[in-house]
């Protein structure tokens, strides 16, 4: 391993870009997981230098671009990708052929091809390639989890998943360019999430259907999408992603031959980081309110006394890093692989030709 010094000294990271994801998901994540220590923090902003050196101290280290940071490879020994979309594909692939591990935020790529080329020169290069799925470790997905393994529901028809907001003002960036090149818009940033939490679920999918809309003044790309998915093994699952919503859905209303779960509300982990809470300090983390608990049960609203309360499993974002370190360290499994991602992006590809032609796509 490039720079490993030996099983007691922290692996040493080096994080590619300090905006939304670098600032609130990784940086603290990092900082917080054993035997990980962030390192170097690529960013030539100067008022998100000082932001990172405040937080993490002045030992902090900071590169100006990724190929400054990758001048230096052999005083690293994981580079985590948290920059804009597009350039996911050409920073992992430089980083693996300095022959460091990579974490990339998703989506790993714009299209499962390029998704696959970045796993096939990992696999060449006997290196980690893991994308940073943080919600496969959201509350509410746990707790669904439980459910399955305890046979709570029966069989699973019907999976409805969304991750809804009220955002009528388009807010700019990359993130709402209607640049293809910037691998922007709800499909592939919110749809990724959702996606690749029902391929877990319930396996490959075997068809998709779409509808994608831009539904605000000055939007440039979509806002407010819907994607079916039959499953291979007859699961359908209906995900919703929108930044349009006035009114919002439950996160998940799952229908099974015995009974249902509706769960409203997000997963507190994000709105922790983003208030400056970290794992680890003492207080618990990811718990949830009581209030807040979803319901269990068949035939009635659970808005109107329907069900049972069932109690949320706490949502444990830090085990991902923690995955990873052991990946590293001790051959532990890939917590997220570029296969799974790339399968994901299959649906996505897919669901966008769906609801560009109107037409069922099978895979």
């Amino acid at each position: 391993m490039t720079g490993m010094t030996g099983t007691g000294t922290p692996l040493r990271v080096g994080l590619v870009g300090y905006g939304l994801a670098g600032s609130v998901f990784h940086a603290p994540l990092i900082a917080t997981t054993e035997g990980l220590a962030l390192d170097t923090v690529v960013t030539s902003n100067p008022e998100r230098q000082a932001q990172a050196r405040a937080e993490f101290g002045d030992g902090l280290r900071f590169a100006a671009t990724p190929e400054e940071l990758l001048d230096r490879a052999d005083e690293l020994d994981l580079i985590v990708i948290a920059s804009p979309n597009k350039t996911h594909v050409p920073i992992a692939t430089a980083a693996l052929k300095a022959g460091l591990p990579v974490v990339v935020d998703k989506p790993i790529a714009g299209t499962a091809a390029e998704a696959r080329e970045l796993a096939a020169l990992a696999d060449e290069r006997g290196l980690l390639l893991s994308v940073f799925q943080n919600r496969r470790w959201d509350n509410d997905f746990l707790t669904l989890r439980k459910l399955f393994a305890d046979g709570e529901l029966g069989d699973v028809w019907r999976f409805e998943s969304r991750f809804e907001r009220w955002r009528p003002q388009p807010k700019g960036g990359w993130r709402e360019s209607g640049d293809p090149a910037e691998i922007g818009g709800l499909l592939y940033d919110l749809g990724s999430h959702l996606v690749d939490q029902a391929l877990v679920l319930f396996g490959p999918a075997a068809s998709v259907y779409a509808e994608s809309d831009v539904r605000r003044p000055g939007a440039l790309t979509d806002d407010d999408t819907f994607i079916a998915i039959t499953h291979e093994n007859g699961v359908r699952s209906h995900l919703y992603v929108s930044a349009t919503t006035a009114q919002l859905g439950p996160r998940y209303r799952v229908l099974g031959s015995q009974a249902g779960y509706v769960k409203y509300g997000l997963d507190p982990q994000e709105a922790d980081l983003r208030d400056g809470k970290r794992p680890g300090a003492g207080a618990e983390w990811g718990v949830e309110p009581e209030a807040l608990w979803g319901r269990v049960g068949s035939g009635e609203s659970p808005l109107t006394g329907g069900g049972r309360p069932e109690p949320t499993v706490p949502g444990t974002y830090p085990a991902y890093y923690a995955a990873v370190a052991a990946a590293i360290r001790d051959g532990g499994p890939n917590p997220v692989t570029a296969h799974e991602a790339a399968a994901a992006l299959d649906v996505l590809e897919a669901a966008r030709r769906s609801a560009r032609e109107s037409v069922v796509v099978s895979l």
